[in-house]
């Protein structure tokens, strides 16, 4: 069966830096593909356009540029936030929780899940970057279609069945996960 909108499509896959140093970031493997519903947008679509028309079985290896992945590091991503934002009903702000490096979720104005990363904190703001990691990064997938198949009823309705439920990064992998948005 052939990868296309509708399937659900199973990849292992290894996922590095495309640069000099090619460091991996993650690693899906055969007890824990990355498990998509194929069209449904919750990939990024030059991923799946990599991807398209393959068969199980068939081996994938390709680069996708940062315009193509994540984007550009962008200044616009990159804001002061007012510290009483961390403040807790005591009034209190857990240093622990604005140290420099930590990701800390967040939401927009408009109710969206984003997490931004601790640049620096004073005592008025927390310079926060929400930049997705791996902006600005070009990204080399090697991996294998391992299965291609018609969803089940429920996949349909949530779209992406398993999106980086399998990979195994050192550390938790979902919306960070290289194939997902």
């Amino acid at each position: 069966m052939k990868v296309e909108n509708g399937k659900v499509v199973s990849v292992t896959y290894e996922l590095k830096y495309d640069d000099a140093d090619a460091k991996l970031i993650e690693v899906c493997e055969k007890e824990r593909p990355l498990t998509f519903l194929f069209g449904a947008g919750h990939m990024l679509p030059h991923f799946e356009k990599n991807l398209d028309g393959k068969e199980n079985g068939e081996i994938f290896d390709f680069v996708l540029t940062a315009d193509q992945a994540y984007g550009q590091v962008t200044e616009d991503a990159i804001v002061d936030v007012p510290i009483d934002v961390f403040k807790d009903e005591k009034g209190k702000v857990d240093e622990k929780l604005i140290a420099v490096g930590n990701t800390i979720p967040m939401m927009d104005s408009q109710g969206n899940s984003l997490h931004g990363v601790v640049v620096s904190s004073t005592g008025k703001a927390v310079k926060m970057d929400f930049n997705h990691p791996l902006a600005g990064a070009d990204l080399h997938f090697k991996g294998k279609i391992i299965d291609v198949r018609e969803p089940k009823p429920e996949e349909l309705q949530g779209g992406c069945g398993g999106c980086g439920g399998g990979c195994n990064s050192g550390g938790s992998c979902g919306s960070d996960c290289g194939g997902c948005r």
